[in-house]
Order: structure tokens, then C-alpha cells, then sequence
């Protein structure tokens, strides 16, 4: 157990956490009100199933190839779920379960014959937050600073269906790259459930504030106890959106 806390190695990390945040708060009150809650689990494994597909191609997991392939799949998703609710809009929630199935089990097979398929999946799904780079937190803030404006400026109602699809796949893109699957999930869902009974400015403040709360908390935790980030990350999330939960009573909406 090291109870010493280097801020030279967990900055960044952290500022990848808020640069998430920033979207996914917004993206995760959008998703909530929509009923469609495993939409940025589909999404983010068919942007890691674009991934795996090109260095099973022999484009290495690096650079422009690696990132148009995962932006591609992910947009390609976001296109068959803007039909799937336009045609069959009652079964969307369970068409998005299978789209993520689908896509779990195609990343599964592009790796069985991978020496390093494993270490592959763990890294999609849990993420390699503490060891992000200065290019890599720039790269995710040049995504960000976009996909904020287009939700001030109410460009996702501009362009219908896909205009949320389609912004919601560039994030998540650009997130689960760095933080996994399973942390971009929580980052979308944790803090919009927990306020949920908030409303405007109150609401936004207090989903970034757990948020911040449970990056900052699990980021600390691992360096203390040399377990892995993303995972703690997750629970550290959960019992912060737990806590305020259960202190903001229902008539505080």
C-alpha cells in the first residue's frame, strides 16, 4: 500500500477524466430521458470492434488508420440504430443489446488467433486511464471542445435522429480509447441517475461535481493500493452517486 500520491502521473489522468465528463454528463441525461441506457455500450464496443478489425488488417493499434476505422464503425452504428428507431422504435432498448452482443462476439473471434487477444479485450473494456499522454489528452479535448458546442448550439435536434447518434458515436469514439467500455458507461449513466430528481443548472452541477468526485477518488485509490484505475474508478463513481442519492430527497426536484 502506497500512501504517497504523485500528481505528475495522476494530472493528466484526471484531466482525461473531466475532459469525459464534459460530454458524457450531458450525453448520459439525453440517453436517461430517451430509454435507451446500453446505447453507449453498443456504440463504444463497435468503436473498439473498428479498432480490432484494423490490426487485425495489419494497421497496428496507432494512429490515423487506428482512429478513422473506430470513428467509422462507431458512425456506421450510429446510422443502423437511426434507422432500427425510426422502423421499429418500441424494440430499440433490445436491439441495442444485440448490437452490442454482435459486435462483443465479432471482437472476440478477430482476436482468437491474437498471442495478445486477451491483454486486447482487457484494455477495451477496462481502459489504460493512468497511463494516458499529453498528445492523447489533447487529441480527446479536440473531440470535446466540438461536441460541446454542438450541444449548446441544439445541433443534435437540427439533425434529427442521427444528429444525436451521430455526436453521441464521436464521443463515446474518443473516450473508451482511453478509459474502456465499462468506464464510459458509468461516466454516462452514474452521475445523470443519480440527480435525477434535480432539475436545470442544480442537475448539471451536481452530475459533474460526483463525477469529478469519483475520477479524483479512484484515481487516488489506485495509486494507494496499486489496483487497477478503471475499476476503481467505476466504484468510486457509484457510492459518490450513491451518496448524493440518497441526501437530495425527491421534493428537492
Amino acid at each position: 500500500m502506497n500512501l504517497t500520491l504523485d500528481l505528475g502521473i495522476l494530472g493528466l489522468p484526471f484531466v482525461a477524466g473531466l475532459l469525459v465528463l464534459a460530454t458524457h454528463v450531458p450525453l448520459g441525461m439525453q440517453v436517461l430521458d430517451r430509454g435507451i441506457v446500453f446505447i453507449d455500450l453498443a456504440v463504444a464496443q463497435i468503436a473498439g470492434l473498428g479498432v480490432i478489425a484494423a490490426d487485425a488488417l495489419g494497421f497496428g493499434a496507432q494512429g490515423l488508420v487506428m482512429q478513422a476505422a473506430a470513428v467509422s464503425a462507431a458512425l456506421a452504428g450510429a446510422a443502423l440504430l437511426t434507422w432500427t428507431e425510426r422502423r421499429v422504435a418500441q424494440q430499440q432498448e433490445a436491439l441495442i443489446g444485440v448490437l452490442f452482443v454482435l459486435a462483443a462476439c465479432a471482437g472476440i473471434l478477430l482476436l482468437a488467433h491474437n498471442p495478445h487477444g486477451g491483454e486486447h479485450l482487457k484494455e477495451l473494456l477496462v481502459g489504460q486511464i493512468l497511463w494516458v499522454n499529453g498528445t492523447q489528452v489533447l487529441l480527446l479535448a479536440a473531440v470535446t471542445a466540438p461536441v460541446l458546442l454542438a450541444l449548446r448550439a441544439g445541433m443534435l435536434q437540427r439533425f434529427g435522429r442521427f444528429g444525436f447518434y451521430g455526436v453521441f458515436a464521436i464521443a463515446v469514439t474518443a473516450s473508451v480509447q482511453l478509459v474502456g467500455v465499462y468506464l464510459v458507461f458509468s461516466a454516462l449513466i452514474v452521475p445523470a441517475l443519480a440527480t435525477r430528481v434535480l432539475r436545470g443548472t442544480r442537475r448539471m452541477a451536481w452530475a459533474y461535481a460526483i463525477g469529478a468526485a469519483g475520477f479524483a477518488l479512484g484515481l487516488a485509490l489506485s495509486a494507494w493500493f496499486d489496483l487497477p484505475s478503471g475499476a476503481l474508478i467505476v466504484w468510486a463513481l457509484a457510492a459518490c452517486g450513491l451518496l448524493v442519492a440518497l441526501a437530495v430527497p425527491a421534493k428537492a426536484a
